[in-house]
């Protein structure tokens, strides 16, 4: 749990970054990637992480405007992503600039609970990461190599001198 606003834009910083790297490797065509028919694509997973950033953070009282036609995933992989660097950065601006350490220890209501904004803050983390994973899955089954976000791919093991990724 986070105990100061620092604590916190340092860890949001960081999976940010990690999360560019991740939409960095996408391409336009796997955008339409789908786990199955009825499923999101990974299109869609990508622009719902990065377009609930403000809504997330709107619903837990700061002020943070909404991207534009939010309904409609972009055709590029390249505008995701930059619009993901746009939010994410923003987001942190807006915490720093609207939370003291004292506000992570105030409680409200976050999906029928009680929660510390510490908590709430921590839940936007835990959602993108969630997310994330959806899309380092989508983007095998479209022949794309994932970025190691916590460890490398099996591609990279060999850099390693291991022939197989270990079980």
């Amino acid at each position: 749990m986070y105990v100061t606003v620092a604590d916190f834009i340092k860890e949001w910083n960081r999976e940010a970054d990690l999360t560019l790297h991740v939409l960095d490797g996408l391409t336009d065509e796997a955008l339409q990637q789908q786990v199955h028919g009825e499923g999101r694509s990974l299109g869609r997973i990508a622009w719902h992480l990065t377009t609930n950033i403000p809504e997330y953070l709107t619903e837990f009282g700061l002020k943070m405007e909404a991207v534009p036609n939010a309904e409609v995933v972009p055709a590029t992989a390249k505008e995701i992503a930059a619009t993901f660097r746009q939010v994410s950065a923003r987001a942190a601006e807006v915490i720093q600039a609207n939370w003291r350490d004292e506000s992570l220890g105030q409680v409200q209501e976050a999906f029928g609970r009680q929660e510390s904004n510490a908590a709430i803050i921590m839940g936007l983390i835990k959602h993108i990461v969630h997310h994330r994973g959806q899309i380092t899955v989508l983007m095998r089954q479209a022949g794309l190599k994932p970025y190691g976000v916590y460890g490398p791919p099996k591609e990279d093991w060999v850099r390693y001198g291991v022939e197989h990724a270990p079980l």
